[in-house]
């Protein structure tokens, strides 16, 4: 961030304040900017003491913001009437400081400063800048101003009040060759506001004569030429008390100098290094050309120079620095690049897409472009320049797509590749999982998606009590549950942009034996076949097997199965209080409580009431949708094992408590396969 501020009068020439490392400080450029450099501080200031300030390290700041107060003078001033005249507050130091500010002058623009005041003071310019008035900025009041002849060496003081007044603020009168200037303030802090209209055309008793001016040369530390041009101008002879009037002219000479590297700065592209040299910057290839030359045309070449904007000078260095005019080449093409237009590698079905391309070297008329989609489509252009709105195509199914653009002419080729992800939004994920699982034995989960053809899509798993999850590109996985009780499997199914999830909850025995369930057909009538209405009648099927068996809850679990007819199937734990510790006793134990079960079944013993007047009867199937024994060498002969696989409807959650459902949803029809082992 900085504060700049243009002085008036001479053009290029800027002060601004700069913020390096913490520190501000002011800087000044005699050529708009190309070349900055430190303030050099006064020698002494209005005692005689010496600064001892040197540069780098010391210099003079100036606070160059000006004021808010349309009747004040501000921080700093400059006037086109009188070029080479700024009066600015300030301090002298290493940085911009609001502490012992007093007010400085300058007379040769900039070149060198002198204190004028060791307090803040608004100064006004008379007659074109040939004479200043300084009041002083104090609470207190006063009845004074200061006024100067010589550009602020010699200050006398003249009183303007014979009252002491609280100064508010100071006016001009319009015009540079104003010798009015009004002061308002108050008398006392409840008194209304008193004007005080200074007029000092008395001091000024005649017009000036040519005898009354001097010549003064405008130059930078030296070097008489500021934007290319050689200035002198006219200024009035110190302590000269005349009125220059309207007709005075400022410059009396002007001449255009020779062009040196000063007056050029780096072009687009360029940065200037430390040796003052404009060399490419990291991000800009200097060689490119622009896709509209052509060979036969001309093209202007920087030399990473261009000259300052307003500068005037002439011959020098002009033809070394300034672009060239050159013939387009004819190249082959290079550099080419394809891109979609919102720059993203996944695309929607069936909606358009935009692919832009270009290149950095070749010519555009003369090079012929075609691009291949991947799809079995493919288009050809006669040349690069005709494309720029970009190529749009419509892919109509998903998968993932090499896309090749081939730029050629007659001096050769280039070639570009894109692999495109054509996806399809995804809107539904479901965890197909086991209702139970067998302790320690491999178990199948699957996920379905819908639509089934998605494009290119991620799964993240979280199984069980594992902290950290599996991520795979498959829908499917195996995994061993190895603890007890109710495990927890969530699936997270990422494709493109869109991320949806599924979570099912597994039980898990190291023994079980399990049965299908048949009801009464007035049953489907009423089967709505959504998630909630499976689990609410899984608990009413449950309550009646236990009403009817005396079995305890806790080795029973029920689960109705999606689709129709309806079916259910009846999951048989052993008794842990029975059988710990005595594996042998499992079997024997869940085989007594199956057959109170099935018995049950079969003499009609478990019914429900759907509704008023609605009677319901629970059957055992006749087969069986798990095996009951299984006789495998790596459980004992003992374990028990069951495979469910389902498509699309998720398995009901057993055990758990839910708030009435409303069963107003579309019945859908889902396959159910019972793989038997």
């Amino acid at each position: 961030f900085i504060d700049i501020f243009y002085v008036a009068g001479i053009k290029g020439m800027f002060l601004a304040n700069k913020k390096l490392e913490n520190q501000v400080k002011t800087y000044i450029t005699y050529n708009k900017g190309r070349d900055w450099r430190l303030l050099q501080a006064p020698e002494a200031d209005l005692r005689g003491n010496e600064f001892h300030c040197h540069l780098p390290y010391c210099s003079l700041h100036l606070h160059l913001q000006v004021s808010d107060n349309p009747y004040a003078s501000g921080n700093i001033a400059s006037k086109e009437s009188a070029p080479g005249i700024i009066v600015a507050s300030g301090n002298v130091g290493t940085e911009l400081s609001s502490r012992n500010v007093s007010m400085f002058i300058t007379s040769d623009a900039g070149n060198t400063w002198r204190q004028i005041f060791e307090e803040e003071h608004s100064v006004l310019y008379l007659n074109q800048g040939g004479a200043l008035v300084a009041i002083k900025h104090t609470p207190l009041p006063i009845r004074h101003v200061w006024l100067s002849f010589d550009e602020g060496k010699l200050w006398k003081k003249y009183s303007f009040t014979s009252v002491p007044l609280f100064v508010d603020g100071v006016l001009g009168e319009p015009g540079d060759e104003t010798l009015i200037m009004t002061i308002f303030g108050h008398v006392s802090h409840r008194s209304e506001w008193q004007l005080v209209k200074v007029d000092y055309r008395s001091i000024f008793n005649r017009r000036c004569v040519e005898e009354d001016y001097q010549t003064w040369h405008l130059h930078n530390q030296g070097d008489p030429c500021i934007m290319g041009m050689k200035r002198i101008y006219r200024k009035l002879k110190p302590p000269a008390r005349c009125i220059m009037g309207r007709e005075h002219s400022l410059t009396m000479t002007s001449e255009p100098c020779l062009c040196t590297q000063s007056d050029f700065e780096c072009d687009y592209g360029y940065e200037r290094r430390s040796d003052g040299k404009c060399l490419p910057a990291f991000w800009f290839n200097p060689s490119s050309i622009a896709r509209s030359c052509t060979a036969g045309k001309s093209f202007l070449n920087s030399t990473g120079y261009r000259k300052v904007v307003s500068n005037n000078c002439t011959a020098g260095v002009k033809e070394i620095f300034t672009a060239k005019k050159e013939q387009c080449p004819s190249r082959p093409p290079r550099g080419l690049h394809l891109v979609t237009s919102d720059s993203k590698l996944t695309a929607t079905q069936g909606t358009n897409v935009t692919f832009l391309i270009f290149l950095e070297e070749g010519e555009g008329p003369r090079t012929s472009i075609m691009l291949d989609f991947g799809d079995g489509n493919a288009i050809s252009y006669s040349n690069v320049s005709s494309i720029e709105d970009g190529i749009k195509h419509n892919y109509k199914n998903v998968g993932i797509y090499k896309v090749v653009a081939v730029a050629e002419n007659n001096l050769g080729s280039d070639n570009a590749v894109l692999y495109l992800h054509v996806i399809c939004r995804l809107d539904h994920v479901h965890l197909s999982a086991p209702f139970v699982a067998i302790k320690n034995k491999e178990v199948n989960l699957t996920v379905v998606l819908s639509p089934s053809q998605v494009g290119t899509v991620t799964y993240i798993w979280w199984l069980g009590n594992y902290t950290e999850p599996i991520i795979t590109l498959e829908g499917s996985i195996s995994f061993t549950f190895s603890r007890e009780g109710i495990n927890t499997v969530t699936v997270q199914v990422s494709s493109g942009d869109t991320l949806l999830q599924d979570k099912k909850r597994v039980a898990v025995h190291e023994y079980f034996r399990s049965h299908l369930l048949a009801f009464s057909s007035n049953l489907d009538e009423y089967n709505p076949d959504v998630v909630e209405w499976r689990q609410d009648i899984s608990r009413v099927i449950k309550n009646s097997l236990v009403q009817a068996t005396g079995i305890a809850e806790k080795q029973l679990l029920v689960s109705v199965l999606p689709g129709l007819p309806t079916a259910a199937e009846f999951f048989v734990l052993p008794d842990k209080e029975i059988t710990e510790g005595k594996p042998e006793r499992n079997a024997a134990h869940v085989d007594q409580l199956s057959e109170i079960l099935l018995n049950a079944l079969n003499q009609n013993l478990v019914q429900f009431t759907l509704r008023p007047g609605v009677q319901i009867n629970v059957y055992a199937a006749h087969l069986s949708a798990a095996p009951l024994v299984d006789i495998s060498e790596g459980h004992s002969g003992s374990a028990m094992m069951m495979l469910l696989s389902v498509v699309f409807v998720g398995l009901a959650v057993f055990g758990a408590q839910q708030a009435p459902i409303n069963y107003g949803e579309s019945t859908r029809q889902t396959a159910v396969n019972v793989l038997l082992h």
